[in-house]
């Protein structure tokens, strides 16, 4: 049960590297998240998939969850979007157009 929160938190790692905050204002991921001024700009998407981890490391302390476990969201397979991360091979201007395109692909 402990590991049951680890694609939510992979992903707001993903979603937090590919913001302006990170990208282009070269703060740190746990700087725009603490700050204030910097959260309130981080993209409703980070913020979403921030609030799904808080909510899946409540439910591991919540007694009502102990028996069932966290539901998983996860597939169980690989993601590529990992992989570019991990080694650093990634270009700036296209981790922040993709983040542009989820943006919008969620807001419709």
């Amino acid at each position: 049960m402990g590991a049951s929160c680890n694609d939510q938190r992979k992903a707001v790692a993903v979603c937090l590297q590919r913001s302006p905050c990170v990208l282009i204002e070269r703060n740190t991921p746990k700087k725009c998240l603490e700050d204030p001024e910097l959260s309130k700009d981080l993209p409703e998407l980070c913020m979403a998939q921030m609030k799904a981890f808080l909510e899946c490391k409540r439910g591991m302390v919540d007694m009502t969850k102990r028996f069932r476990g966290n539901g998983a969201l996860s597939t169980g397979k690989y993601d590529q979007q990992y992989e570019n991360l991990s080694t650093g091979n990634f270009s700036a201007t296209e981790e922040l157009h993709k983040l542009e395109t989820l943006s919008k692909a969620s807001k419709n």
